[in-house]
């Protein structure tokens, strides 16, 4: 297991983790601050259980207890000031204050499309959820989903089978697969891509923690695709949070007789864009149909010229002044969905470099001439 934290800075990320859910947002405000995690845990926690040292005690016991547990099982935790934190994760109002990982940690930082549905899917929309996964991963589109039965697990396929990138979010600790036949499709998907979870290891598949990760899931994407969704399905919950955070929600249309769809026919009277095709969504991102492989690439002229003398994003960005991405992205005029993409072209180019905490900051201010 690769430690990217000190121990006891990643213990008091981990403690942060298993403070009430509904204490996140608190969370996120005092670490944007610049608050050190373990104040910050502190001062929540005696908020919280005022005059009840003994529950604080009990919360840094079960932190050293699941970083224990991790090491044993090669998992690796991401607290949210490392660089390796996925950025657009970084970006939501509640991040995880940190996640545990199998399988390539790159992987979460790569440009991403959700798709979601129904557990006890018609094989047409499995037979959909494969192609348009598989279609994606093609392209060197990240597949994001929740490995649940139907639609989630054959997106997952489809991704794999194309020899692409895709990653599960589990609502469980990472060494409780859930649901268990999928421990297989779980070492196919760690290969080239990662399994991930903001529980601690060892936490079963309880009720509450699904509605949970459908954010994380949201948040790790630019876009959320559903697929034959009824009215109380789990994935209206993740096209919600893919609005609040700002994300692009589409919807495959479906039959109009078997009820199975009419989450999915909902969200299309709201708003919500048509996918017929991969290449539905990535038009809908600007993402160009280039060759495999090549996030964003439209051929060699586009990306040639892609980077202009004066650049909007680059003009954002001060050299030595970290910025994070709603910062720069009101700076832009970009949305984060759009914004995003940019930043990881120019990461590679070697122009800006991610910092803890979900920022980026200029390397070279003479780099465009």
């Amino acid at each position: 297991m690769t430690l990217l934290s000190s121990t006891p800075d990643l213990l008091a990320f981990i403690s942060l983790s298993l403070l009430p859910s509904w204490r996140w947002l608190a969370v996120a405000e005092r670490l944007r601050a610049g608050d050190p995690a373990a104040d910050v845990f502190v001062r929540l926690a005696e908020e919280h259980w005022p005059g009840e040292p003994d529950e604080v005690d009990a919360i840094r016991a079960r932190s050293s207890a699941a970083l224990a547990r991790a090491r044993t099982a090669s998992l690796t935790p991401i607290t949210w000031s490392d660089p390796a934190y996925p950025v657009a994760l970084a970006a939501i109002a509640d991040p995880p204050p940190v996640i545990w990982v199998r399988g390539q940690t790159e992987a979460l930082n790569r440009s991403a499309v959700a798709i979601v549905g129904s557990r006890a899917a018609s094989p047409y929309a499995m037979t959909v959820a494969s192609t348009l996964a598989s279609d994606l991963a093609s392209r060197g589109v990240a597949v994001v989903s929740g490995l649940a039965r139907g639609v989630d697990s054959a997106a997952h396929r489809g991704a794999v089978d194309a020899d692409g990138v895709t990653v599960a979010v589990l609502g469980s600790g990472l060494d409780v697969i859930y649901p268990p036949e999928h421990r297989t499709l779980v070492e196919d998907i760690e290969r080239r891509g990662a399994v991930v979870s903001e529980q601690i290891p060892g936490t079963p598949p309880l009720r509450w923690c699904f509605p949970l990760r459908n954010r994380i899931i949201s948040g790790l994407s630019r876009a959320v695709v559903v697929i034959e969704a009824g009215r109380k399905s789990g994935s209206l919950i993740t096209a919600r949070s893919a609005l609040e955070q700002g994300r692009e929600v589409l919807a495959v249309p479906g039959n109009i007789l078997s009820g199975r769809n009419r989450g999915a026919h909902a969200l299309l009277r709201d708003g919500a864009k048509i996918v017929e095709s991969a290449d539905d969504i990535l038009g809908e991102l600007g993402i160009g149909s280039g060759r495999p492989g090549v996030p964003g690439s439209s051929g060699s002229t586009e990306r040639d010229h892609r980077i202009a003398r004066r650049d909007p994003v680059l003009d954002c960005l001060v050299p030595g002044e970290p910025s994070d991405l709603d910062e720069i992205a009101e700076r832009s005029g970009l949305t984060p969905p759009r914004l995003l993409p940019r930043l990881m072209e120019l990461e590679l180019q070697g122009v800006i470099a991610r910092v803890g905490g979900g920022r980026f900051v200029r390397v070279d201010r003479n780099v465009l001439g």
